[in-house]
């Protein structure tokens, strides 16, 4: 796979039936090894090893619903109080970032109204804070680390 834009990660990959696949360390269970799956699993690790958000508030791939369309999101970060604060949109790095993920990844807020949301490619990150007073967002140089507080 393609060297991404993140910190080194232990990552454990498997070789079964001339397939590769990833071991995803909050599902606990291995995915087929696509480009988006490679981008995911570094996410989640950049989450938890560099920024040390807790794996227990952290959930991945699960179904919602955008305009009566069943849609997936990437990755959610909760708070301790059950609040979406992380929103993380992936994709593959052979997909540009364009205003399209960024819309996609507004669509999907409509439902969490999470404070932060990052769209990767793992090449390139985008991070932004959102202003739901004035309905628009900030870019940020890096989201900032889990607050035990």
């Amino acid at each position: 796979m393609e060297q991404l834009n993140f910190p080194d990660f232990d990552i454990q990959i498997k070789n079964k039936e001339n397939k590769h696949f990833i071991f995803d360390i909050i599902r606990k269970k291995w995915f087929l090894l696509t480009p988006e799956e490679w981008v995911r699993q570094h996410c989640i690790h950049f989450l938890i090893f560099t920024k040390h958000y807790p794996k227990s508030l952290i959930n991945v791939e699960k179904k919602l619903l955008v305009n009566g369309i069943t849609k997936r999101y990437d990755i959610i970060v909760y708070s301790k109080k059950g609040d979406v604060i992380i929103l993380v949109e992936c994709k593959s790095p052979k997909i540009k970032i364009t205003q399209d993920s960024f819309d996609q990844i507004a669509k999907y807020n409509l439902t969490f109204k999470s404070k932060y949301l990052i769209v990767s490619n793992g090449l390139s990150h985008y991070f932004c804070i959102v202003n739901y007073e004035t309905n628009d967002y900030l870019f940020l140089t890096e989201i900032p680390n889990f607050k035990k507080n």
